[in-house]
């Protein structure tokens, strides 16, 4: 049977879960009430762990725990759709476009930093 279908599979993606929802919280209190500001940071930096992630041999467990639970609750698409509207059309597609490109360079970036570690 494979990990993510086991019982303890299910406990690493919580567990991650958990961790990765609360230090998304923790951006979001520590970045105030800039709109938009949190989900650009979380989402970036989440782009870069998870190309560290991809490119390092890790187990099962660790890319349950890791990329399924807490990188995935730590960053957020349907906040960064919400956060793009409420800016407005001019500020939003720039919040959009910032999002994607500074995005693809960190997961880039993250790549690389994953390759030479």
């Amino acid at each position: 049977v494979r990990m993510e279908r086991t019982v303890r599979g299910i406990g690493f993606v919580a567990l991650g879960g958990f961790i990765g929802a609360v230090l998304r919280h923790a951006v979001d209190v520590a970045v105030g009430d800039i709109t938009g500001l949190g989900t650009l940071v979380v989402n970036v930096i989440g782009s870069f762990a998870l190309g560290v992630l991809v490119t390092r041999t890790v187990g099962p467990r660790t890319r349950l725990f890791a990329g399924t639970g807490a990188i995935s609750s730590f960053t957020t698409y349907s906040t960064f759709v919400t956060d793009a509207v409420a800016l407005g059309t001019v500020a939003g597609t720039a919040y959009v476009a910032a999002s994607y490109g500074i995005g693809f360079i960190a997961a880039g970036a993250g790549l690389l930093a994953g390759r030479r570690w």
